[in-house]
């Protein structure tokens, strides 16, 4: 569990600058879905929250923006932590968070439990930040879409074996749905619900496709 010290640490050494920088390493990795990014900067929450999982909250997180936290950031102690740094709010209710975040190994969230936006208000949905233990290493997955140059590969490692479902019916909601964005360590990769998953080529005549 965080200490009183820990509440008060682990924030950006030059807020305006580090913060600038890690808005544009997330806002370029958004654009162009699939490239990994590299946040910089000493924002350090409490653990298990993830170095570039700081950098974020401390970047996009304020006091008009609900978060939501895993149960075991809320029991490190990552709410007075997110709330002392950014005055965010932290809510379990998962429907009612702008940004969601999710420690490495706990189960991948339920997509469709977060806001997904109205197709009025698209943009009134949840962004989940979810750190693995790895970006790279993992089952390759294809993408496709807006800021795609063709197809670009990803592998990133601990997403379970079902996530191409569950990021297809995300997808197929568009311009509705929420966006993902995944984190190891400094790393980040972002998925928007724009992009979309190629299903894999089915394997016929004993051959490998």
């Amino acid at each position: 569990m965080t200490t009183a010290t820990d509440t008060y640490t682990g924030a950006f050494t030059d807020p305006v600058l580090d913060a600038q920088s890690a808005f544009r390493v997330v806002m370029d990795c958004m654009a162009r879905p699939g490239t990994i990014g590299w946040i910089e900067g000493e924002a350090k929450g409490p653990k298990p929250l993830g170095r570039a999982q700081s950098a974020i909250a401390l970047t996009l997180a304020d006091q008009d923006t609900p978060v939501y936290l895993s149960p075991a950031l809320v029991k490190a102690g990552a709410a007075a932590w997110l709330g002392f740094q950014t005055g965010a709010a932290v809510t379990d209710i998962k429907s009612e968070a702008r940004f969601a975040f999710v420690e490495a190994g706990a189960p991948f969230p339920a997509l469709a439990s977060f806001a997904r936006g109205s197709q009025e208000y698209p943009d009134r949905s949840t962004t989940v930040i979810v750190e693995l233990d790895k970006l790279e290493g993992g089952e390759e997955l294809t993408l496709i879409g807006p800021g795609i140059r063709d197809r670009i590969a990803i592998s990133p490692k601990g997403l379970p074996s079902l996530f191409p479902a569950l990021w297809a019916e995300n997808h197929a909601l568009y311009p509705r749905g929420v966006d993902l964005i995944l984190t190891a360590g400094r790393a980040c990769l972002c998925l928007p619900r724009s992009a979309r998953i190629l299903a894999a080529t089915p394997v016929t005549n004993g051959e490998k496709a």
